[in-house]
């Protein structure tokens, strides 16, 4: 299956969490941080949205970095995903 984000909506697969800190203590996953980064995996066509013209800014492999409880998480094929607008992204990491 594949997911076609509709509007303004971007797909994003979240980068790996770190599970060691810089220092070599191993993190258990309840104390790691949910990531802020991930991969571009699909991007809506834009247009109007809520009665406002909308051009898309981010493309499929940008990595970016997104409002920490922006969205909505889905899990497809055994893959986790977050639904976001593209307003809720921040910034394109190059």
């Amino acid at each position: 299956m594949k997911l076609v984000p509709l509007g303004d909506r971007v797909v994003l697969k979240q980068c790996e969490t770190e599970e060691t800190t810089k220092s070599g203590i191993i993190l258990t996953p309840k104390a790691q941080e949910k990531p802020v980064t991930a991969e571009v995996v699909a991007v809506g066509p834009g247009g109007m949205v809520d009665g406002k013209e909308v051009t898309m800014q981010v493309k499929v492999g940008d990595k970016v970095i997104y409002s920490k409880y922006a969205g909505n998480e889905v899990k497809l094929d055994d893959v986790e995903y977050v639904i976001v607008r593209q307003n809720d992204i921040l910034a394109i990491v190059e």
